[in-house]
């Protein structure tokens, strides 16, 4: 060990300088990033005022927002949008249009019944043989005029129901006075 070297002795950890105290500038590339950043949050609260201002806070006033009561017609319009149920409205719509799609002549003796969003099948019931026979020919176009109404794809068959006959009010199974055969259980 040398005498004239006071450090010699010590560990290395020990002889290694202190933490710098920060010169001119780096205080001023402290406070230059200090300012920065507050200039940024201010620029934010300004930008959220604004867009409080024009409808996209919480804030009320004279302009529309989310929160403003809407008209029936759009309120349904929306529902309908949320819950996917275009299709079936819109074959609503058809069947409250039906005599303009198939005609005045054809809608006095074909009504439709009810639509199956599942197999795409519009049910139509006829009040005579001739008329489902007629409607049975006739379902190729009007799948494809309903098509171009909804939207292609949305009626993939047209199943036409024959015409239920009256109730049998005789007959060998039927007794004089009988209200069928529920009348005997119970």
């Amino acid at each position: 060990m040398n005498a004239e070297d006071p450090a010699a002795g010590t560990p290395r950890s020990a002889r290694a300088p202190g933490p710098k105290e920060p010169s001119g500038v780096d205080l001023a590339r402290v406070a230059l990033r200090a300012a920065k950043e507050q200039a940024r949050a201010r620029g934010d609260a300004a930008r959220q005022k604004r867009q409080a201002r024009r409808g996209g806070g919480l804030r009320s006033g004279a302009r529309a927002d989310g929160r403003d009561p809407l008209a029936l017609g759009a309120a349904i319009n929306r529902l309908i949008t949320e819950r996917g149920w275009e299709t079936p409205a819109a074959v609503g719509g058809v069947m409250g249009r039906w005599p303009q799609i198939v005609g005045e002549d054809l809608a006095k003796h074909c009504v439709p019944q009810r639509y199956d969003e599942d197999e795409r099948v519009l049910v139509v019931a006829c009040d005579s043989t001739a008329w489902a026979t007629q409607l049975r020919h006739l379902a190729p176009a009007l799948v494809a005029r309903l098509n171009q109404d909804l939207g292609q794809g949305s009626v993939r068959m047209i199943k036409v129901l024959n015409p239920g006959g009256p109730a049998r009010r005789y007959g060998p199974l039927r007794a004089p006075g009988s209200t069928g055969p529920g009348d005997t259980y119970g």
